[in-house]
């Protein structure tokens, strides 16, 4: 039986749990020094406390202090954290990820180098990696579209994977795919992970609709539509521009991760209180206070300096902006900040 480890048991480390144990890998979740009230929830057999399901049955969970045990005789990893957490934890395990069959990515955002350029989270680990000498496998963009909790619950998933190599990542999404979880393979790997970091921040544009149709009484649904509607517009110029297939945000890695986030993920959930009237940073404290991960906001401001490297402006992408904006500064009038920017 192969082994499958996932680095962090938060919602989608342990959502990614039960198609890998459906598809027959052993399977190892291994938690933070911040999960471990999440694997005691899951070593009891009792819900997970941020998606109220129960973790997959028959997977081995291990604490912070035995990474290398959750580590030993793996053929695959995810890494499962936050954008923030990455760089840490790649650290901690890079001495165990050598000769691995795949080393997979469910992370998203964006990572800051020491010379302040913005990188995408693969090319992170990947100069980690460099600078410890240390020669990684093939790496792996899981994207979306995937709800936690119903994943978990072994709900029907359609999601897509993503490796420079396409051989490894058709071999993978063989060997993952379930009847209930479907991976569509991609070697566009930019292109992927561009859309599972964008998403995060155009998703809090579609809460902000949703917040004002809740606060007035008067539902925002068109502008819902048009801010949609040019979130993927703007994810399909950016991914263009930085090298990937500008057809890639109209699949599932865009329109479909962005719908369901758009639904009612914590960055939708984190626009609503911002269509409501909250400020920015109340709303935020808040929302930590929850233990309701926004990605989508320090995910924002490195995403402006991320297009601006590849030589792309307000005036190519200005919901990009707006939200930007509306995250560093806030506003008295978040109606008028995002409709002006998606009228044609």
């Amino acid at each position: 039986m192969s082994r499958f480890t996932v680095l962090g048991a938060g919602a989608m480390g342990t959502a990614l749990c039960r198609p890998l144990v459906d598809s027959g890998w052993d399977v190892n979740l291994w938690g933070t020094w911040l999960d471990d009230h999440l694997l005691d929830a899951i070593e009891a057999g009792r819900p997970h406390p941020r998606i109220n399901v129960e973790a997959a049955p028959g997977l081995h969970t291990f604490r912070s202090d035995a990474l290398g045990q959750a580590l030993e005789g793996a053929d695959v990893v995810d890494i499962a954290v936050t954008s923030e957490s990455l760089p840490r934890v790649t650290e901690l395990a890079l001495e165990h990820l050598g000769g691995l069959r795949a080393l997979c990515l469910t992370a998203k955002g964006f990572w800051t180098a020491p010379d302040g350029t913005v990188t995408l989270l693969p090319d992170a680990i990947r100069a980690i990696a460099a600078d410890k000498g240390v020669d990684l496998p093939p790496i792996v963009a899981i994207g979306g579209p995937v709800k936690a909790n119903e994943c978990a619950a072994g709900e029907v998933t359609a999601t897509i994977w993503a490796c420079r190599e396409a051989d490894v990542v058709r071999g993978l999404a063989r060997d993952v795919s379930t009847e209930r979880y479907g991976v569509r393979p991609s070697d566009d790997e930019v292109g992927v992970e561009l859309c599972t970091a964008l998403k995060n921040v155009y998703a809090i544009g579609l809460g902000i609709a949703d917040g004002l149709g809740e606060s007035t009484g008067v539902p925002r649904h068109n502008l819902k539509a048009a801010t949609f509607a040019q979130a993927v517009r703007e994810m399909s110029i950016i991914v263009e521009a930085c090298g990937g297939r500008a057809e890639t945000p109209y699949g599932l890695a865009g329109v479909g991760d962005l719908e369901v986030t758009g639904l009612s993920g914590r960055n939708k959930l984190y626009g609503v209180r911002l269509g409501k009237g909250e400020r920015p940073d109340e709303a935020l404290a808040e929302m930590n206070r929850l233990e309701q991960t926004v990605e989508g906001h320090p995910a924002a401001p490195l995403a402006v300096a991320f297009v601006s490297q590849a030589g792309l402006g307000e005036s190519d992408l200005p919901l990009l902006h707006a939200i930007a904006g509306i995250l560093r500064e806030g506003t008295d009038d978040v109606y008028a900040a995002v409709a002006q920017v998606v009228r044609p």
